[in-house]
């Protein structure tokens, strides 16, 4: 139990909303590993891919049929660690494709502002991105079932994706969310969501709001409200970050896509 709660703490590092402190000079540097303590190089082929789609493929090195999903980094863009995350969700068998929505990594918050806000602005393009790369699984791939999920920034378009395209599970960590039925009326799949009860930037109060709209839609819905933790608390770099909490959502979140993307 100690060494996966240790693997999980160095896991769901990779996922913080927030850039990562330099280690000290005299700090080792600590090989990514996945949930059980492997090296995922052993058991996942990635590569980047840069066509009419541009982002970062990880898929099982074992041939299989594997559901897929669309992962949306967070507002830094698509860094080394949302690459390394998407090769631990590979090593549970799934294809990943971790889209760039920047076409470049931020070197610090101003610039990742500018960044998420030219994609907020022009909410077609990044959903029209996103619609391309749910293409390239289903052609390229040969996936057959897809989800979507992001942390934060990556959050919100996830359930943007959601609104424009048909999938079959769609999960939001802490993403921005809408309570307009009009909209939410597109999902016929379940979805899972993710958040802190004391967030200010995604209050209580629109998840409460974001839920009911799906319960009166009839969409099934997971929706966790970690009391007494805040936003990016999955982020152990971070003051907000709350260890315990951090592993049963991932744990929710592996359960979560096994069950709506996998056949029994």
């Amino acid at each position: 139990m100690k060494l996966m709660y240790a693997s999980l703490f160095l896991v769901l590092f990779l996922v913080a909303c927030q850039p990562v402190p330099p280690l000290p000079e005299s700090a080792p540097v600590q090989k990514n590993v996945d949930l059980f303590g492997q090296d995922l190089d052993q058991y996942v082929d990635s590569q980047e891919i840069s066509n009419k789609v541009q982002g970062f493929l990880a898929k099982p090195k074992e041939a299989g049929n594997y559901p897929g999903v669309i992962m949306i980094h967070e507002w830094w863009g698509l860094n080394d660690n949302i690459k390394e995350m998407a090769k631990i969700l590979a090593k549970e068998g799934y294809v990943v494709f971790a889209i760039d929505l920047y076409g470049e990594v931020a070197a610090d918050a101003a610039r990742a502002g500018e960044l998420s806000a030219k994609v907020r602005d022009h909410p077609d393009e990044a959903v029209q991105k996103m619609k391309d790369a749910v293409a390239y699984l289903k052609e390229q791939q040969q996936v057959e079932k897809i989800a979507s999920l992001g942390w934060c920034f990556g959050g919100q378009q996830s359930l943007q994706l959601a609104l424009n395209e048909e999938l079959d599970a769609t999960v939001i960590y802490y993403g921005r969310l809408t309570d307009d039925k009009e909209q939410l009326k597109n999902i016929g799949w379940p979805v899972l969501g993710i958040f802190g009860e004391e967030d200010t930037s995604i209050p209580v109060s629109s998840v409460k709001d974001f839920e009911t709209a799906l319960n009166q839609l009839g969409i099934k819905n997971e929706i966790y409200i970690y009391p007494g933790v805040g936003h990016a608390f999955a982020n152990p770099s971070g003051a907000n970050y709350a260890e315990e909490e951090t592993v049963d959502a991932w744990e929710k979140t592996v359960v979560f896509l096994n069950e709506n993307l996998k056949e029994n």
